[in-house]
């Protein structure tokens, strides 16, 4: 498997153009509770195209973008110009450049489970403030859903790479291992997508796993996935369910 900083190279356009953003109650909800300003100064590490900056930047905080991909990093320097406080950073969860105590809060969404833990809570103490916070976010698949459950199986069996880097490997207790000894706050958050084919095929061709058009399975791959649609969606539309998952502590 390639470096995992590499895996998205070649994704950037699917991903900017079908992977979802994150809900508006997420960041009302870390106002509400844990008293989240404008004023606090935030690195979002491996921000990827920009999908959780932006939440944060509509709220006035200053956000430096730590993304060690190149072309995710310039795909979201292209996308966020007009915010002056966007500070576009190569560096990674493990060495992200900034400096000591220089954030209050970090955030990473949909990208914890790329990171090495020992390395990445060292570097995260190096460069939060005393009492500052990390708030970790997924988007993930709501398998209650019948579409998903289905869509899970056409994954497992199209895309030999997702049993591997499918990020419902990071676990809860791993979780409390990275931000002992605070306890952890989980929140969830209802959300979801509606495509037409050519989205839910972006969606998919969006994601490291999945096999990409020079690959000898990706015929049959798309008459399947066209199948699970014209199976589940109505009137030529499909709703891509999620539960916004947050795990938010203070690390020291």
């Amino acid at each position: 498997m390639e470096d995992a900083t590499e895996r998205f190279s070649s994704r950037v356009a699917d991903y900017i153009s079908y992977r979802p953003g994150y809900p508006a109650p997420l960041l009302a909800y870390l106002v509400e509770r844990y008293g989240l300003s404008s004023a606090h100064p935030l690195a979002d590490v491996g921000s990827g195209t920009g999908l959780l900056t932006q939440l944060f930047l509509k709220n006035g905080n200053r956000v430096c973008g730590v993304e060690p991909n190149a072309k995710m990093r310039a795909a979201a320097e292209t996308l966020l110009p007009s915010y002056a406080d966007f500070i576009s950073v190569d560096g990674r969860a493990e060495a992200t450049t900034l400096a000591t105590h220089s954030v209050d809060w970090i955030v990473s969404g949909q990208a914890f489970h790329w990171f090495d833990p020992v390395a990445t809570r060292r570097e995260f103490i190096r460069i939060l403030r005393p009492g500052g916070r990390v708030a970790l976010v997924w988007n993930d698949r709501c398998m209650d859903d019948p579409f998903q459950q289905a869509y899970e199986q056409f994954l497992l069996t199209h895309a030999p790479d997702y049993s591997q880097v499918n990020h419902r490997r990071v676990t809860l207790a791993s979780l409390r291992d990275f931000f002992a000894p605070h306890g952890l706050d989980p929140a969830t958050f209802d959300h979801s997508q509606v495509f037409d084919f050519e989205g839910l095929q972006g969606r998919l061709l969006s994601c490291s796993y999945a096999p990409t058009a020079e690959a000898a399975s990706y015929g049959e791959m798309m008459a399947e996935l066209r199948s699970l649609f014209n199976q589940y969606s109505y009137q030529g539309r499909l709703v891509f369910r999620y539960i916004t998952r947050l795990h938010c502590a203070q690390l020291s």
